[in-house]
């Protein structure tokens, strides 16, 4: 009688992978339209190394908080600023100590156009251009910000009639990508990458000019009870997303 190791070796390594496939989840993940590109390279990287899945819908930090609210099937939020995770918790809709602070995020006076916008910021007072796009600042924390530098800078009465409103940061940059403003405040995560602007030109805007952008995540209630959701929060806060959130110009 022949024994052919292999075939214990092979039912053995079939059951691994059918417990792995068994355990492996998904996690619903509201996320802040400024860190999109971010996760998108960390969920790749996140699903190979533990099998989980993760479904993201992208928004206003104002928009997602009013649609969990209203009984949004998210797990985990990972939002644009500290006080929208920490108002949640204190809501009962998020998990009491599961808060933390994934990102600092730093905003950026950008334009398509390259050499449009110096390095120091002072297309700002100029009269060269018709419209700057800045986000909803009553939902986005990134235009908040944005109105934050205008006021610190002097120009929030004279630029007034010049604004153009995106709904999110998302709106904001495709505002001025498509030439409909000529510059716009964006998350620089927007339109950079490993060190250096991916297209156009921007003043990276100095953190002293407006509030920190503290970027907070938290457990959500809906997710108390998700493995996926779990794995997630604690993979944010490893050094493979740290380096990819590094990448893209945030702060840790």
């Amino acid at each position: 009688m022949r024994v052919y190791l292999w075939q214990p070796l092979l039912a053995l390594y079939a059951g691994v992978l059918m417990a792995g496939s068994a355990l492996a989840g998904e996690v619903q993940v509201a996320v802040a339209a400024n860190f999109s590109a971010p996760l998108q390279a960390i969920a790749s990287e996140f699903e190979k190394d533990t099998g989980h899945k993760l479904l993201a819908s992208f928004g206003a930090t104002g928009q997602l908080y009013a649609q969990i609210k209203n009984g949004a099937p998210f797990e985990v939020f990972l939002s644009a600023d500290d006080s929208t995770p920490a108002k949640l918790e204190s809501e009962g809709a998020g998990v009491a100590g599961s808060r933390f602070t994934y990102a600092i995020g730093t905003l950026a006076l950008w334009s398509a156009k390259e050499g449009y916008v110096d390095d120091a910021g002072a297309r700002l007072k100029g009269n060269g251009f018709k419209h700057l796009a800045i986000a909803n600042p009553k939902t986005a924390p990134y235009g908040l910000a944005a109105t934050q530098v205008l006021a610190k800078l002097g120009l929030s009465k004279a630029l007034e009639p010049k604004l153009v409103e995106g709904q999110n940061i998302a709106q904001t940059l495709q505002f001025v990508a498509t030439g409909n403003a000529e510059l716009g405040f964006v998350a620089l995560s927007q339109v950079y990458k490993d060190g250096k602007l991916t297209r156009g030109s921007a003043w990276i805007v100095p953190a002293a000019l407006h509030e920190p952008i503290k970027q907070d995540a938290l457990l959500l209630d809906k997710g108390k009870d998700n493995p996926a959701a779990k794995a997630l929060l604690e993979y944010l806060q490893g050094p493979q997303a740290a380096a990819v959130i590094n990448s893209y110009g945030y702060q840790l």
